[in-house]
């Protein structure tokens, strides 16, 4: 599926607590509208939980191994069964962020709220970067530590694993960086882009974006991100090199009905 294929025909929606995401054609969801448990079920399955005693195929909900990312889903955010899995798997008080829009059943706790954007690859100029280099598991201090100054968004020890990421280092030193993170079947997120503060306004982002998108499109995949409608910054430069809004999601961290067991001394 080229670029433009799979996205001209969704236009721009926007969700807001107290709603599901709507349907991509009158018949079914797009995707993109569930993508972290599109995620879950599919390609990233080998890094999902699911509440204890049930099989995969039998959960309606799933989250990220802790180390690996926050991130849990539904299978159905109208579904009464998909809450009760997710209460099973976080216990009793646990935390759940979710990514997508929905409101939590009454019993459940809202804890914070984030509004976001979905943007899609309409035509962007994918093309690698000589320059870059394949981050993994021993750059992981480094990764974690640009991340911690830069602040792009969740990454954990094992963020790695959900993809290729790439980085660009000068001196020895990583100062950019972007890489892989949800990936429903078809699509492929692009996530974590950073930039050293002291080494912005070269363009160090925008060439790993563009490269991060050749290895996806590879794949005969179509790149898709997200970020903060607070980032207008960020959202036109996506917009500038071939992005196009479409959706505008709200993630949501809730907190389970009941308490956590007290711990054993």
């Amino acid at each position: 599926m080229s670029a433009g294929e799979g996205t001209a025909t969704h236009p721009a929606t926007t969700t807001r607590p107290g709603t599901t995401s709507g349907p991509a054609t009158p018949t079914a969801p797009h995707v993109l509208d569930n993508p972290a448990w599109a995620s879950l079920s599919d390609a990233h399955s080998a890094f999902a939980e699911h509440p204890g005693g049930l099989r995969p195929d039998a959960s309606r909900a799933a989250r990220y191994d802790r180390d690996v990312s926050p991130f849990a889903a539904l299978a159905d955010p109208a579904d009464p069964r998909s809450w009760a899995d997710l209460a099973a798997l976080v216990g009793g008080g646990g935390i759940a962020s979710l990514a997508g829009v929905l409101t939590p059943p009454e019993a459940w706790e809202t804890v914070g709220v984030i509004e976001g954007v979905q943007l899609v690859d309409t035509s962007l100029r994918a093309e690698p970067a000589p320059e870059a280099v394949r981050l993994g598991p021993s750059d992981v201090p480094e990764v974690l530590a640009l991340i911690g100054l830069t602040k792009p968004g969740p990454f954990l020890p094992r963020t790695v694993e959900l993809g290729t990421y790439l980085g660009i280092r000068h001196g020895g030193r990583l100062i950019a960086m972007a890489g892989e993170r949800l990936h429903p079947p078809g699509w492929t997120e692009i996530s974590a882009v950073c930039t050293h503060p002291g080494h912005r306004g070269r363009g160090l982002a925008t060439r790993l974006v563009r490269a991060v998108a050749a290895g996806i499109r590879e794949r005969g995949e179509v790149p898709f991100l997200h970020t903060s409608a607070a980032n207008t910054g960020a959202i036109r430069l996506y917009e500038s090199i071939g992005f196009t809004l479409r959706r505008r999601p709200f993630f949501l961290a809730v907190r389970a009905p009941g308490n956590k067991p007290a711990k054993l001394p």
